[in-house]
């Protein structure tokens, strides 16, 4: 997909950057494989606010996305590429020679008309999913499961991808994009191929309503604060570590506490340079 500018005849158009969606499908989405979304402005069934920055937005129907990739060994054609509003990568409507239909991430390269499967030994190309045990080493993949069966959770953002490194009795070893490397279990499902939309990380918004538009509130900089609101407020930048609204430490400080998980990671994201 390429990029789309704007003749600056507003404002908000003169540094707009958005990608060429023309390629994809205009009309609605399947209505078996949608639900209802409910806004929740970020706040709690107490109606207290947990997360900041939410509210507003355009109304959203959520696409059922097939995450787990389990109709094995009964080959998809690709009907058509839809865009969807709850996540930066397209998504593919498939239609099964059984009759099925489903969503699914769209990976880069898959065209209106090719054929997926899924199953236990497929050829290595984008859009099928198999086990990473009977991928080659090397394989570029996404929506990768952490347990088998429980559906992919790694790689499904726009651009995103893994790279198969290795195998070492019964776990497969992943190098993620993030420097780390991590060990799954190597019955775990991945789908073959990077993720599509890989020029979501070049938009630019344009105009603070368009940010508005996906959701999001406006954020003010807490150095901008006085002290009375927040503890980097009322200073210039120096002088005293960067803390959060509620006084804990940010900005470089470890919150890491997910130790029973440790045991998976070969090699940590930061890990230190030699």
């Amino acid at each position: 997909m390429a990029l789309k500018t704007f003749r600056p005849t507003s404002p908000g158009l003169r540094h707009l950057v958005l990608v060429d969606r023309a390629q994809l499908w205009k009309g609605a989405p399947v209505k078996v494989l949608v639900e209802g979304k409910s806004k929740t402005g970020g706040r709690n069934n107490d109606g207290r606010i947990t997360t900041r920055h939410i509210g507003g937005g355009h109304k959203r129907s959520y696409r059922l996305v097939d995450f787990r990739r389990r109709h094995f060994d009964v080959p998809g054609k690709v009907e058509r590429i839809e865009y969807d509003p709850n996540r930066t990568a397209f998504i593919a409507l498939i239609k099964y020679q059984d009759g099925q239909l489903a969503y699914i991430l769209a990976p880069q390269r898959l065209a209106v008309g090719d054929q997926v499967v899924a199953g236990e030994k497929v050829d290595v190309k984008p859009g099928n999913a198999m086990p990473l045990a009977g991928m080659p080493i090397g394989t570029i993949v996404h929506n990768v499961e952490l347990k088998p069966g429980r559906g992919g959770q790694i790689a499904r953002s726009a651009g995103s991808f893994v790279q198969l490194v290795g195998r070492d009795s019964g776990w497969a070893v992943l190098k993620l994009n993030s420097g780390e490397t991590r060990r799954v279990r190597a019955e775990c499902m991945a789908t073959i191929g990077a993720v599509s939309n890989p020029d979501h990380s070049n938009e630019v918004t344009g105009k603070a309503g368009r940010t508005r538009w996906k959701g999001r509130r406006p954020t003010v900089r807490s150095i901008t604060m006085n002290p009375i609101d927040h503890p980097n407020g009322g200073r210039t930048n120096g002088g005293k570590h960067w803390a959060t609204p509620w006084g804990k430490p940010t900005k470089g400080y470890k919150t890491r506490k997910n130790k029973s998980t440790d045991k998976y990671i070969i090699r940590g994201r930061q890990a230190k340079k030699n």
